[in-house]
């Protein structure tokens, strides 16, 4: 398979840590050349959450974060190879054969409305290049219009995968922060406190895809059953336990291009890469 150039976009104020990794690490071992890119040209770092094995998930009720995962994201951002990272600004998709949007509680603050963001997506959507999303990142392809199409999202018609509603963290009394792991003078992220996530994706989806599209927003998806779909030129995932499947599904449509399978990927539990 010939190499390609991937650019990976992620949120400077708070990522959930394997939905950057598992794509990171499972395009680089493909064999493809990877670009990060984030709002400010800093590293990307996790939310203290996401590095927590313990964490229990309070909608779900369970763990979410393998600790050999955890280990993994650490290790990645205690070291240097997410040190040197573009700004959205900075990136030109000329330079690059697909764009790939990773996910995180932080992307609805610096990434899902940013005009930089939709123009890299636009000018890949207009040269049919892929493009992947996952989790709250695919919000961004929603707020994506073009002008060309009514302003219809770029995502009109399309079958297009969202993080449940039934998953939001949405209720009474809730104060959500993005506190970081690893954060430190120049690269604190933000102090915003949220009354739990800023909008039911789900919601969005079904609006922007249009009568002839559809929204997939399984509630089951687990690890051993996660959630991708590819339906070109979008490969999009649900949450966290699809991002190892996501990873892997935009490696096959970057060897198979349109021709790819269209059903969801799925993924062995426990696969880090």
């Amino acid at each position: 398979m010939a190499k390609k150039n991937v650019l990976i976009l992620a949120t400077n104020y708070g990522t959930w840590g394997e939905e950057l990794q598992a794509p990171w690490d499972i395009i680089k071992a493909a064999g493809h050349n990877v670009t990060l890119a984030t709002p400010l040209g800093r590293k990307p770092l996790p939310l203290e959450v996401s590095v927590n094995p313990d964490f229990v998930d309070p909608i779900i009720h369970a763990k979410v974060n393998p600790p050999e995962v955890c280990r993994r994201i650490k290790e990645l951002t205690d070291g240097p190879e997410w040190d040197k990272a573009l700004t959205y600004k900075q990136a030109r998709m000329a330079d690059y054969d697909a764009l790939v949007l990773t996910g995180g509680l932080g992307a609805m603050i610096d990434m899902c409305n940013n005009y930089n963001v939709h123009k890299l997506l636009l000018d890949a959507y207009r040269s049919d290049k892929l493009i992947g999303a996952l989790c709250y990142a695919v919000s961004a392809l929603v707020f994506c219009r073009l002008p060309e199409n009514d302003y219809r999202s770029i995502i009109y018609g399309k079958k297009i995968t969202a993080h449940p509603r039934a998953w939001d963290f949405y209720g009474p009394d809730w104060d959500f922060t993005y506190d970081l792991y690893g954060a430190c003078e120049g690269n604190r992220g933000t102090d915003v406190h949220t009354p739990g996530f800023l909008w039911p994706v789900e919601d969005l989806v079904r609006d922007a895809v249009g009568p002839k599209g559809a929204c997939i927003a399984r509630i089951n998806a687990t690890r051993e059953d996660p959630e991708v779909h590819f339906d070109w030129p979008f490969v999009t995932g649900t949450s966290v336990e699809s991002s190892i499947a996501y990873g892997e599904k935009i490696v096959e449509v970057l060897a198979l291009g349109k021709s790819a399978s269209p059903y969801h990927a799925r993924a062995a539990a426990g696969k880090i890469y």
